[in-house]
């Protein structure tokens, strides 16, 4: 069989020395993080999702809340120090962080954004983000998250 390439979520942290565990999922296009969740059998608690905002700056920032959650964009500007922040469009997405919807991991983007983890993962010693494409997921420590990513953690969900 094979060996599955690695993503560049994967290979900063097998450069980081940081334990991982891979889930994998058949799946042709997105789904959103419950169908992720059942499909891979993560405890939907434990699964968080991935969003990409701007601040009225133009500064861009990485949110990874639960995936059963949404966004409180009026908590997450307070948290990253904004007037304002607005999801960015999915057309933008590939472009600026070299991800695609439903692949999009909070590691290994094109660019390093200041990145908030919601404080709700603190609880947890391991969570599920994105591996870094469709069918993927990383089963991580959330302190290691912020570790590779450089992020901290906020209350961002409502």
């Amino acid at each position: 069989m094979a060996k599955e390439a690695k993503t560049n979520a994967m290979r900063i942290l097998d450069r980081s020395k940081v334990s991982y565990e891979v889930l994998t999922y058949e799946c042709e296009e997105f789904i959103d993080g419950m169908h992720m969740a059942e499909a891979t059998g993560a405890p939907v608690d434990q699964s968080y999702k991935t969003i990409v905002t701007r601040g009225k700056s133009g500064q861009c920032y990485v949110l990874v809340i639960p995936i059963a959650e949404e966004i409180d964009l009026k908590k997450a500007a307070k948290v990253v120090g904004e007037k304002t922040v607005e999801m960015v469009h999915v057309k933008e997405l590939l472009a600026l962080t070299g991800y695609v919807r439903g692949g999009c991991s909070p590691i290994g983007m094109k660019k390093q954004f200041p990145t908030i983890l919601d404080s709700s993962a603190e609880q947890y010693d391991r969570i599920y983000i994105s591996g870094g494409r469709v069918g993927l997921s990383l089963c991580v420590a959330p302190a290691d998250i912020l570790k590779v990513s450089r992020g901290s953690f906020g209350q961002i969900v409502r």
